[in-house]
């Protein structure tokens, strides 16, 4: 019960300034998505064995910076060459080498995530599309912890995430569809089963991006991505479904006609 009053201090404080950020856009979304960035990228490089200031590691940093600043000020076909030329370019700093790998992989997923965050809430609409993955997001990993302690029973993926049940995985799923459909309803949204349909598949992909998380940890044998949240660890810890369900967003979005200044015009959400 400690830990969970500690996690639940630390969401009283920073939840409000996430969503006052998210809700003037401009300047404060920007910033604060860089900078979530830029400590996604420093905890992924500790995790996997990349000192802060090699210099693959401060070209990492740069790349994202640069990406963010780049789709700012309407650039967003060149922010996404910059990160992908800036994954390439700290794999081969780091002499091809598997711990550049790793980082390559940081770069490119933080640089996504945070250009997918940034599209989505300067796109049209994007005030009630960020509420809403947020809302799918948030009820998603709220929902399933309390469901998986209250009903337990099979482990969804014991080998890497022990604690996590099948329970919790749908309740936390439909817990996330019924809080965003709601969302969405109350923004005055027409389509509420095409929402719901989304919800759906942002839920499910935000707990795989969840496993992800688990996955590496376990691998490189560490318990919290970081310390800089009390209760709740790192950056990482407490963002890994949202940049994922971000990134597929955006990514679906592209595939079916979205700009690349505005992925989720792709999804016809009205």
């Amino acid at each position: 019960m400690s830990d969970l009053k500690l996690r639940f201090l630390s969401a009283i404080v920073l939840g409000p300034a996430v969503l006052a950020a998210t809700y003037y856009g401009g300047l404060p979304f920007f910033v604060l998505v860089t900078l979530a960035g830029v400590l996604f990228l420093s905890e992924w490089l500790t995790m996997t064995g990349t000192a802060q200031f090699q210099r693959h590691a401060l070209m990492g940093y740069a790349a994202i910076v640069l990406a963010a600043v780049l789709y700012y000020f309407g650039q967003g076909l060149a922010c996404v060459g910059v990160i992908l030329l800036g994954a390439g370019t700290v794999y081969g700093l780091a002499g091809f080498s598997r711990e550049g790998r790793w980082a390559a992989e940081g770069v490119l997923y933080s640089g996504l995530a945070s250009y997918a965050l940034l599209a989505a809430r300067f796109g049209d609409g994007g005030l009630v599309f960020v509420f809403f993955l947020l809302t799918v997001v948030w009820a998603t990993d709220i929902f399933a912890y309390f469901s998986g302690r209250t009903f337990g029973g099979p482990k969804l993926w014991e080998r890497v995430s022990p604690k996590k049940t099948w329970s919790g995985a749908v309740g936390g799923l439909l817990s996330a569809i019924g809080l965003g459909v709601g969302l969405v309803y109350l923004a005055g949204q027409q389509d509420l089963f095409k929402w719901a349909v989304l919800a759906f598949g942002l839920s499910v992909i935000s707990q795989a991006g969840d496993l992800l998380e688990s996955a590496i940890k376990r691998r490189f044998n560490v318990k919290d991505s970081g310390g800089l949240i009390p209760g709740h660890g790192g950056i990482m810890d407490r963002v890994d479904g949202l940049v994922a369900a971000a990134i597929l967003a955006a990514g679906i979005g592209l595939l079916l006609g979205g700009t690349i200044m505005d992925p989720i015009s792709g999804l016809g959400l009205g």
